[in-house]
């Protein structure tokens, strides 16, 4: 891998916390994730099931972790199977983990080769009672496309009919929005790679330049840095593309007078990180450019403060709602006797600012959470308020990356310019 190690004991520690939530007299069971083809023999690169990643560490095709607390023998109750190399996958992939080497990453000490997974699960499934199977149960997953991990719950099932299933996803969930100091450091290795991609290109923008060739900046920087690369597909949208929420094309030509709305972030280790920041393409912001970025700037502050440990997501969107109305109403977009006379189910301010302020983050840019859980300790969420003005052709969104702390809100992106004029003053300077 490009990142460099990660601390066992991360690994150590989530699967204690993953044991103390199952039943008594349970077996659970988390795959790999598939290597997805393309056409002909083509394959996208691989990226590892970020649910099995958090209990093991393993970053590696082909693997199974079973976790069996109650298991006659203690050596079963935590297993790895990883895929046994060849000289022939040897010469033509490249060497894969020693069965001691995926014991030193994961602090699993039992581990045996994939092919060996059914005779050994066979030999223990038939002390438990209850199978826990993983499932993508994420509000916003599209499982249109059948995962190795929905074949495997398939096969278990057919396999072993009379056991009793249960759902993993519901305890991942609980966990994984909760980071340890472990993965905070991982998520602000992310940051700081984002920030010198961020500095980085604000010395190559300007008039002239392609969409694309400012997200090729940024990917050298995050490749340069041992990240794998983005996170997620970088939003580089110049003009009224800005307006566009998930514009992914990056294809047009930045012109002068353009505002250009950028929405990336690196990952480091499988864990995200995820900014959007706003400039203007020839480093200088218009009058009415300065003035909707400076009251996105004032929600985004507003909003940042209210994230603390109690708030409940309905209540802070609530407020962030009416915060952008206030300022919405102060740009002249917005009338306000036909606000105080708006629906509560259909607020007018959804018309310029119509997605959410915050999710959480984590191994996933869209990281497990229960929204209708109260804020904690440990949380990292995004802060991402936004004005898109259609009619003119500009949108604004500024997205830092928040931990909650018991002492207030701690800005993981605190270093990263976000001030109008220190952002023009770092564009002046282009070479």
């Amino acid at each position: 891998m490009k990142y460099q190690p990660i601390d066992p004991q991360l690994f150590i520690h989530n699967r204690k916390q993953f044991t103390q939530a199952l039943k008594p007299g349970s077996i659970a069971v988390f795959v790999a994730n598939d290597i997805m083809p393309t056409s002909a023999d083509g394959i996208l690169p691989f990226i590892q099931s970020t649910d099995l990643f958090y209990l093991c560490g393993i970053d590696q095709e082909e693997t199974f972790l079973v976790i069996f607390p109650d298991a006659v023998e203690e050596k079963h109750r935590e297993i790895l199977f990883v895929k046994e190399t060849s000289e022939r996958i040897a010469i033509w992939e490249g060497r894969k983990l020693t069965r001691d080497e995926a014991t030193g990453i994961s602090g699993v000490k039992t581990v045996y080769w994939t092919s060996e997974f059914e005779r050994i699960f066979r030999s223990l499934v038939f002390e438990a009672e209850h199978i826990y199977l993983n499932t993508n149960e994420h509000l916003r997953a599209d499982v249109t496309v059948e995962t190795r991990e929905r074949r495997f719950l398939n096969w278990c099932r057919d396999a072993y009919p009379l056991h009793r299933y249960e759902r993993s996803a519901p305890i991942m969930h609980a966990l994984r929005a909760i980071k340890s100091e472990i993965e905070v450091e991982l998520i602000r290795t992310a940051c700081k790679i984002t920030e010198n991609a961020f500095r980085r290109i604000l010395g190559f923008i300007r008039p002239g330049v392609w969409e694309f060739e400012i997200e090729a900046e940024i990917t050298h920087e995050f490749l340069s840095s041992r990240s794998r690369g983005s996170a997620y597909a970088p939003i580089i949208a110049a003009g009224a593309d800005s307006c566009v929420l998930h514009y992914v094309k990056n294809d047009k030509q930045c012109r002068d007078g353009d505002i250009l709305l950028m929405d990336f972030g690196a990952e480091y280790a499988n864990y995200a990180s995820d900014l959007t920041r706003t400039v203007p393409v020839n480093g200088r912001f218009t009058p009415r450019q300065r003035q909707v970025y400076n009251a996105v700037l004032r929600i985004q502050r507003a909003a940042i403060s209210m994230l603390v440990p109690g708030t409940t997501m309905e209540d802070y969107n609530k407020a962030v709602g009416e915060i952008t109305e206030k300022e919405l109403i102060d740009l002249g977009l917005l009338d306000a006797r036909e606000v105080s006379d708006q629906p509560a189910d259909a607020p007018l301010y959804k018309k310029y600012f119509m997605h959410g302020t915050s999710h959480y983050m984590g191994l996933d840019t869209h990281d497990l959470g229960d929204r209708y859980r109260s804020f904690e300790p440990g949380m990292v969420l995004t802060c991402e308020p936004g004005i898109y003005i259609r009619e003119e052709g500009i949108g604004i969104r500024i997205e830092n990356d928040i931990l909650i702390t018991e002492y207030g809100p701690a800005d993981l992106m605190a270093d990263i310019p976000i001030e109008p004029d220190e952002i023009e003053s770092l564009m002046a300077n282009r070479g």
